[in-house]
């Protein structure tokens, strides 16, 4: 079940509301910006390549292509027995930004975005049907978990990928990890 976990970033130990319901989730993140939404998504077969996925999914990238102005799309996957997990973990887990939208279709699995947001942070655990869009400039970070198993469609405008620009600020390591807010979802 997705779940929205909302913190004071000063009191990071307890959320201040959690929220299961899709629509008052979207309402939520709505409210700040934030573009959230369930997408059908389609039967594939556990071995379904890269371009089978964009495939089955072409019309609903070509609508986000054409309204944003997205000019690549690509699928990322991770699963547990991935040999580097730990360290593509890693690399998503400090708090960082974007010069363009972070576009995410969750296709099949789950990861969990955390989005600086004032002074609070949104902690929105993403799972299969969820498609999340992360406004350029917002500080955020994500964390897929220990064992990580998800599949991702992701937008963008810059052909060059997935650019990040690190805050340096320590936030991500105050906040429960996935293990902890996944598990109690």
């Amino acid at each position: 079940m997705t779940t929205l976990s909302i913190f004071h970033q000063d009191r990071p130990e307890t959320p201040e509301q959690v929220v299961h319901d899709p629509a008052e989730i979207a309402r939520l993140l709505k409210e700040q910006g934030i573009r959230y939404e369930r997408w059908p998504t389609r039967a594939l077969p556990a071995e379904a390549t890269n371009e089978e996925i964009l495939y089955a999914y072409q019309d609903e990238v070509a609508h986000l292509k054409a309204e944003s102005g997205f000019v690549t799309a690509d699928v990322v996957s991770l699963s547990s027995d991935h040999p580097d997990k730990e360290t593509m973990r890693r690399k998503f887990l400090d708090e960082h930004v974007h010069s363009e939208d972070e576009v995410r279709f969750f296709v099949r699995g789950q990861g969990l975005f955390y989005l600086h947001l004032d002074d609070r942070v949104y902690a929105v655990l993403c799972r299969q049907c969820d498609l999340i869009s992360v406004p350029n400039g917002t500080r955020h970070w994500f964390d897929m978990g220990p064992e990580p198993e998800f599949t991702c469609i992701r937008l963008f405008t810059n052909p060059e990928g997935w650019v990040a620009e690190f805050t340096g600020e320590d936030i991500a390591s105050r906040l429960p990890r996935y293990e902890q807010l996944a598990g109690a979802a």
